[in-house]
């Protein structure tokens, strides 16, 4: 699968991203809102901290996979 790299300017620099494919479903907030924010204009959702254990990348690898547009990327890093 290839990812879109226009990730959100409001990411924190990491593994996880949000890339300008967002659609502000609300998946990935109820799924890991210690991860996920919202942008203050409501259009988007951004990476506000990175994982920092096992419980907390699950949480995001669930919320990857289930983003109905696939905007939440990981590059690896």
């Amino acid at each position: 699968m290839i990812y879109n790299t226009n990730k959100e300017p409001e990411n924190v620099p990491g593994k996880y991203y949000v890339d300008d494919s967002c659609i502000m479903c609300n998946v990935c907030l109820t799924i890991a809102p210690e991860i996920f924010h919202a942008s203050d204009d409501g259009t988007h959702a951004y990476i506000h901290k990175q994982p920092e254990n096992d419980e907390e990348s699950d949480a995001c690898e669930e919320a990857m996979r289930t983003c109905p547009v696939d905007a939440i990327g990981n590059n690896g890093e």
